[in-house]
């Protein structure tokens, strides 16, 4: 390897020597890390924010994590970190602190997500861990950047009628929203990927006012009482304002019933609403149906 260097060296100005080195030791220090090692398979990842996402200018976002736990900074527990999240800039040297600025946001408080203010257009995000001294580990846990957009356009709240109900935006002819996944009938474990289909209109982020789109809410065996009120959030109605298409949801084991909302910029939803059909699924601890039992002969 040294005899290989010298040799490419040999054939190389002083000046474009120095800069292959110093990129080389580079590239070899943001390899290493710092001081405390990261264990094999661990990675980090946003949870609800995909690549070429569009966000309100307030979004939430949540920070994922596997094989590896979350303690805050100063805290010197193996095998954990805190999240650091990275707007619009490269990843920093990661045997050095994190540098603490609007550029490298800092959750010391072991926090798993958390809401950002960003101006309307193009930007870029990356998920850091670091260790109690906001040092990356070695080898850093990174998640691969993203590139988002933030809407301009914000709606403006919609004034409420007599009786609290609140005016309600048009949904075109045809407009559907399914279940791509679990289907009627499914067996599922208490941890499902529930994916969400949409056909004759678009999704956007709550707060964003378009015409013919809405973002996706999940009602949890209960139904809406009125069609023409915010739909409420809370255990049984969960809400997806960042325009998400699909969720990782915790079901008691049982069956319940699951149904698919559609609502608008505000939380309304459209007239004619656009619903899915109810479904039933079976939540088991194996995820599979239940072997039935063998009645033993005397």
């Amino acid at each position: 390897m040294i005899d290989a260097a010298k040799s490419i060296a040999g054939g190389l100005p002083r000046a474009a020597l120095v800069l292959l080195l110093t990129a080389s030791t580079v590239t070899a220090q943001e390899r290493k890390g710092g001081p405390t090692p990261s264990p094999s398979g661990a990675a980090v990842y946003f949870v609800d924010v995909k690549n070429g996402s569009t966000l309100p200018p307030k979004a939430t976002i949540h920070f994922g994590l596997r094989n590896m736990g979350v303690a805050p900074a100063g805290l010197d527990r193996p095998n954990s970190g805190h999240h650091h999240l990275l707007i619009d800039t490269p990843m920093p040297a990661a045997d050095r602190p994190i540098p603490n600025d609007f550029n490298h946001m800092h959750f010391g408080a072991g926090q798993t997500e958390a809401e950002i203010e960003l101006t309307p257009g193009e930007h870029t995000l990356q998920l850091l861990l670091a260790d109690k001294d906001h040092i990356p580990h070695n080898p850093p846990v990174a998640s691969e950047a993203i590139k988002i957009r933030v809407a301009s356009q914000v709606a403006e709240p919609v004034a409420a009628t007599e009786g609290g109900a609140v005016q309600q935006r048009p949904s075109p002819p045809g407009a559907r929203v399914y279940f791509v996944q679990p289907r009627n009938g499914d067996v599922v474990a208490r941890k499902t990927l529930i994916r969400f289909g949409l056909t004759g209109m678009g999704v956007a982020p709550a707060g964003f006012d378009k015409a013919n789109t809405g973002h996706h809410h999940l009602l949890i065996d209960t139904s809406l009482h009125a069609l023409d009120e915010r739909i409420p959030n809370d255990f049984e109605h969960l809400h997806f304002g960042l325009g998400q298409t699909e969720a990782l949801v915790t079901l008691p084991l049982g069956t319940h019933s699951l149904q698919l909302v559609l609502a608008d910029a505000d939380h309304v939803p459209h007239k004619p609403p656009v619903m899915s059909n109810v479904i039933r699924v079976t939540v088991t601890r194996t995820g599979r149906k239940p072997r039935p039992r063998r009645h033993h002969s005397r």
